[in-house]
């Protein structure tokens, strides 16, 4: 008989190796003490003893906040070498893939003239670990791999019985060991608009076959549009990332993931192979993705999540909201490619010009106005 076994809920947290200490703090405050006392042991014959303490204490003191202290979960250590990274870091990143090419004479002679214009504003080329997306709707991630992006449906486990509950955990677990590559479940929680419904259903309430159905409409649309202006309503979607490198990993160990030996001859011959990512090569780490997601499919189906892959469309939606969360304007695949030229047909009653109805891709915000179905026309 089967007895249930309780996990804790900081499975995450890192391995106490001494005086309720990790490896990494360890590490910090040994290397801190012996680069204090190596000073200390040079320094003693000319600095005395309390001048050196006045000088070792505040950065003894400081080593010590850093490598003990925590802001939501994250330690003061890690969020310094972040917040180091992000004020080293260009302030000013552009979609240039090809290059930052300087900006002509004419242009900056003009901004050197305008004061309310920053003089100087150097920007540098965004980096995205997404290189493209394929029809098939693979990420390709360059020499780290490619990916897979696939949404799953939900299932109410506090409805089920004590039984259904352990089948579901059960079947879950049996995917999870027969993992041989890393997977990303994510939960997202982006803005619902409700402004398509509630047009939609002010114009077909007038074509009710009944007044009380038509008044019902109309007031149901009321309601909507009450909700959506007092309330922030929120829409979550269940994600399934899977990612394949280039190169197979090889053994795996009993939880499913790599071992420490085959993970670390992975990364060597990730490295050795960087600039080597062929199409071939490229195209294997396609199949096995697609064998990895044929398994969750069926692993997953017993416990009643439908998987469905997302097309080319929709996964560069899920990437450009990740991009950039709060947008007023909702990523769809109707809006075009950054390689596209957007052109419409001239009107009948208006002049020809050729530049009036054509726009590059940074102009093509514009002219764009929303249509009902959440797609832009220009």
């Amino acid at each position: 008989m089967s007895h249930p076994v309780r996990i804790p809920a900081d499975v995450d947290r890192e391995d106490r190796v001494l005086v309720n200490l990790t490896a990494r703090q360890l590490l910090i405050l040994t290397v801190t003490a012996v680069v204090l006392y190596g000073a200390y042991s040079a320094l003693r014959s000319v600095v005395p003893l309390a001048v050196f303490l006045v000088v070792a204490t505040p950065i003894g003191v400081t080593v010590t906040v850093l490598a003990l202290g925590q802001r939501d979960g994250i330690s003061l250590d890690r969020l310094a070498l972040a917040a180091l990274r992000q004020r080293t870091s260009p302030r000013h990143r552009v979609a240039a893939p090809e290059g930052i090419h300087p900006a002509p004479d004419w242009l900056t002679d003009r901004v050197a003239g305008d004061s309310s214009i920053p003089a100087k504003v150097s920007p540098a080329a965004l980096r995205l670990p997404a290189q493209a997306v394929t029809d098939a709707g693979v990420v390709d991630l360059g020499a780290d791999g490619v990916a897979l992006v696939a949404v799953c449906s939900t299932v109410n486990f506090a409805l089920r019985t004590a039984t259904e509950q352990e089948s579901l955990v059960a079947s879950f677990g049996r995917y999870l060991h027969s993992l041989t590559a890393p997977i990303q479940v994510l939960v997202r929680a982006e803005r619902l608009d409700l402004s398509g419904q509630i047009t939609e259903l002010r114009e077909q309430a007038g074509g009710l076959p009944h007044p009380a159905l038509e008044a019902a409409a109309r007031e149901h649309a009321d309601y909507l549009t009450q909700l959506a202006r007092s309330t922030d309503l929120l829409r979550r979607q269940v994600l399934l990332i899977l990612r394949e490198p280039v190169h197979a990993i090889g053994p795996v160990d009993g939880l499913g993931g790599a071992s420490p030996w085959a993970a670390l001859t992975a990364r060597r011959n990730a490295a050795k192979h960087a600039g080597q990512v062929t199409e071939s090569v490229l195209r294997a780490a396609e199949t096995r993705l697609v064998r990895r997601l044929g398994e969750a499919v069926e692993l997953l189906s017993p416990t009643g999540i439908v998987v469905t892959v997302l097309d080319a469309g929709q996964a560069t939606s899920v990437l450009a909201a990740a991009c950039n969360p709060d947008s007023l304007i909702p990523p769809t695949a109707g809006l075009a490619g950054s390689d596209e030229v957007i052109t419409t047909a001239p009107d009948d009653d208006r002049q020809d010009d050729p530049f009036e109805h054509t726009a590059s891709t940074d102009d093509s915000w514009t002219d764009a106005e929303p249509d009902f179905d959440g797609r832009y026309r220009s």
